[in-house]
């Protein structure tokens, strides 16, 4: 007699092809995106490294440098400017990135993705490993590290457009909040990863700090090239649905559809919507802003993502300079924002598909963070349980918002129902999204460096939530008016 199937057979049989599929495809995004974010951690570590309170350290072996507070500090981030030098490796790459990305996404809808992330890894690896050989050749000049800085902010801006262009064709509107909450969680775990591996050389060789992260990002781009699938119809999958079925007026007007796609050749009549090119073409970037929502998201996101990149480049320190840390546990110590983001992205990412509403959801979550930013500032020096706390829960209240347009609100508009089908326009307005909110990535961490003291930096962090809750106020308020009745409209993100 034939025992029955073993329970682990069973549950591999209860997924289907598909499935399996889309979970390797979610797996190796996650992955790839994760060692991006790795990549990028180390500076905000090494910093605290480069430049200290020397004095702190005793019998450094030469007592003539008793009275010197910087014989231990890095040059040329000894001088009393180090904020500004600091501020400028910051903004070298924040810059180059916010510039790039605008163009990233029109090179990703016209290059085959497995290729365009390939080539961009390897280059990652290759900038990064870079910035670390300076400290074994001793380079003290601040335009080799400014010059690697541009140079990997360029080459970095071909990850975000890509890996969410190819986990939106791979995943339909259902779950997609839920779904991609828990994948852009990759944000934060690269975070922690590269604050942890940068964390274990920073004090004995800095240098590693980046290397090692730069060869983990480049063999991630190996793995791209051997095993990235960018369409389900590649391997015989069943594409996903994009749009529910039960919608039934149209979210633009017809011209303004035929307004997007019309054609070049077009002599003032009839125009041909793509709805019937059997080969639709990419779409224009003047086209990708009149969809509804992308202006009102991108603006949001370029003073949610000033925020958090504050913290991504200036926690550490600021954990270091509050509460009298070494660099390594005040590194280790800020992992816990990124441990709050995660839990962050993952509810508004729940809360926004059980609602419908992506745009409340954003705007809640910005609005409780900017009295827990004030709280946290006054009260998050007073004990290590306050500290963890209050990183935690700034965290999961900054980076929600933040990991919710970048990839649902970013996917629903880049397959947006006026684009009838034409999934070219995801890696464009992904990149507008986020090529906008990089400029606020670039401004946060610059105007740190240029403020007097952390009351102002968090002062600032402030007014940029507030200002991120007024942008979304208008589709807030078409949220709501649908929620009452005033506008028939099935669960989840449609027109605003």
């Amino acid at each position: 007699m034939r025992s029955a199937l073993p329970p682990g057979v069973r549950c591999i049989q209860a997924f289907t092809r598909d499935s399996w599929y889309r979970g390797f495809i979610l797996v190796l995004t996650f992955l790839f995106y994760t060692s991006y974010h790795l990549s990028r951690k180390p500076i905000s570590i090494v910093k605290s490294e480069l430049h200290k309170n020397c004095s702190a350290i005793a019998d450094h072996g030469n007592r003539s440098h008793l009275d010197n507070d910087t014989w231990c500090d890095w040059a040329p981030f000894d001088k009393p400017s180090y904020k500004m030098l600091f501020g400028a490796l910051d903004n070298s790459f924040l810059i180059a990135y916010a510039i790039g990305m605008f163009f990233s996404g029109i090179f990703g809808e016209r290059l085959p993705l497995r290729y365009y992330l390939t080539i961009g890894m390897l280059l990652s690896g290759l900038f990064t490993a870079l910035f670390g050989f300076g400290f074994y050749w001793q380079i003290h000049s601040i335009w080799f590290y400014v010059f690697i800085q541009i140079a990997n902010g360029l080459v970095q801006t071909t990850g975000w457009p890509a890996v969410v262009a190819c986990v939106g064709n791979w995943f339909g509107k259902g779950k997609r909040g839920f779904i991609m909450g828990i994948w852009n969680s990759h944000t934060s775990v690269g975070n922690i990863l590269g604050s942890l591996i940068a964390g274990i050389f920073v004090s004995s060789a800095w240098g590693l700090s980046f290397i090692v992260p730069g060869a983990i990002i480049a063999g991630m781009g190996i793995v791209c090239f051997f095993f990235l699938i960018e369409y389900p119809e590649d391997v015989g999958c069943t594409s996903p649905q994009h749009h529910d079925q039960m919608e039934q007026e149209p979210l633009l007007r017809q011209d303004s559809v035929d307004e997007i796609f019309a054609n070049p050749h077009n002599d003032g009549g009839s125009v041909n919507p793509v709805a019937y090119n059997p080969q639709p073409s990419a779409i224009s970037f003047l086209g990708a802003l009149k969809i509804p929502g992308v202006v009102e998201f991108s603006l949001c996101l370029l003073f949610a993502k000033l925020v958090s990149y504050t913290f991504l480049f200036w926690l550490p320190l600021y954990i270091s300079s509050v509460a009298h840390l070494n660099p390594k546990a005040a590194g280790d110590l800020s992992t816990l924002f990124d441990v709050g983001g995660i839990i962050g992205g993952i509810l508004a990412g729940i809360i926004s598909d059980y609602t419908g509403g992506r745009a409340t959801t954003c705007w809640i979550m910005l609005i409780v963070a900017a009295p827990m930013l004030f709280l946290y500032n006054y009260i998050g020096k007073n004990g290590l349980t306050t500290i963890i706390g209050m990183l935690i829960l700034c965290g999961a209240l900054v980076n929600g918002p933040y990991a919710l347009i970048t990839t649902a609100v970013a996917a629903d508009l880049g397959t947006h129902k006026c684009l009838k089908g034409n999934a070219k326009a995801l890696s464009t307005v992904t990149a507008i999204i986020d090529g906008t909110g990089s400029i606020g990535a670039a401004l946060g961490p610059l105007l740190a460096g240029l403020l007097t003291n952390w009351n102002n930096v968090f002062y600032m962090l402030i007014t940029s939530d507030i200002l991120a809750c007024l942008l979304l106020g208008r589709l807030v308020y078409k949220e709501i008016r649908s929620w009452c009745g005033h506008v028939p409209r099935p669960r989840g993100f449609k027109e605003i």
